[in-house]
């Protein structure tokens, strides 16, 4: 397996159709576009845009890496299906890349450290995740932060609390769970397509590919309610 290998990575989990190119000793060229709809019809355009102003073509990639989410239901299933088309049709594997991930920053699979992260969801409610050893301990979870309540959870082998809300998190948890105040680190996601390069590089270099196909990463249902009607009959 190269030590540095091309990799494209790509996400539209958020408002933005976002794509990074590593490749060499390490370089690194992105592409960000800011846009509340229209990344379905964007992104391919934006994939082939960046691998041609660097000279390169899908068949020099060895990899690709995509946005799993939690974030935006459709701008997920974009940039999932998108990857699994270009995967099959190239013969390469995908890395997936949570927003969890993204939150720790680029040195995700390297920071041994156990952590809870925590990233903003629907109506004022959180996703939060714990890592350890550079990889995620345990399931996600949606969780409501309220003015005095939140759910007591685990924080056992947790140094610290990283992402949005944190404060509240940790003193509430403290309070419900009677544990010492843990840590709390206020962070936002930034640097999107350089981080998510960044780590799946890593991932690739500690063996973590597995040629798994990407899967949402939703966290909770969606908003949309099934429909009421009974569904029509499909004769035979």
């Amino acid at each position: 397996m190269k030590a540095q290998p091309t990799i494209l990575a790509f996400d539209t989990s958020a408002a933005h159709c976002a794509a990074a190119l590593m490749w060499g000793d390490a370089q690194i060229a992105t592409r960000f576009e800011a846009m509340a709809r229209g990344q379905g019809e964007r992104l391919m355009g934006l994939l082939e845009e960046l691998l041609a102003d660097e000279g390169y073509g899908y068949s020099d990639l060895d990899a690709l890496a995509v946005g799993v989410g939690p974030g935006n239901f459709t701008g997920i299933r974009i940039a999932v299906s998108a990857a699994r088309g270009l995967a099959l049709g190239l013969g390469i594997p995908v890395i997936s890349v949570s927003n969890f991930e993204i939150m720790r920053g680029p040195n995700s699979v390297t920071d041994l450290r156990g952590q809870l992260v925590s990233l903003p969801a629907p109506r004022g409610t959180n996703y939060i995740q714990v890592f350890e050893g550079g990889k995620a301990a345990r399931a996600p979870q949606h969780v409501t932060v309220g003015p005095e309540t939140l759910p007591a959870l685990d924080l056992r082998g947790v140094t610290d609390v990283i992402g949005e809300h944190t404060a509240d998190i940790s003193r509430l948890n403290a309070k419900t769970a009677h544990n010492a105040t843990i840590p709390a680190i206020e962070r936002e996601i930034r640097d999107v397509p350089e981080t998510m390069v960044r780590i799946a590089t890593d991932k690739w270099r500690a063996g973590q590919v597995d040629g798994t196909r990407p899967a949402p990463m939703y966290v909770r249902p969606a908003d949309a309610a099934p429909p009421r009607d009974k569904p029509p009959v499909i004769l035979p």
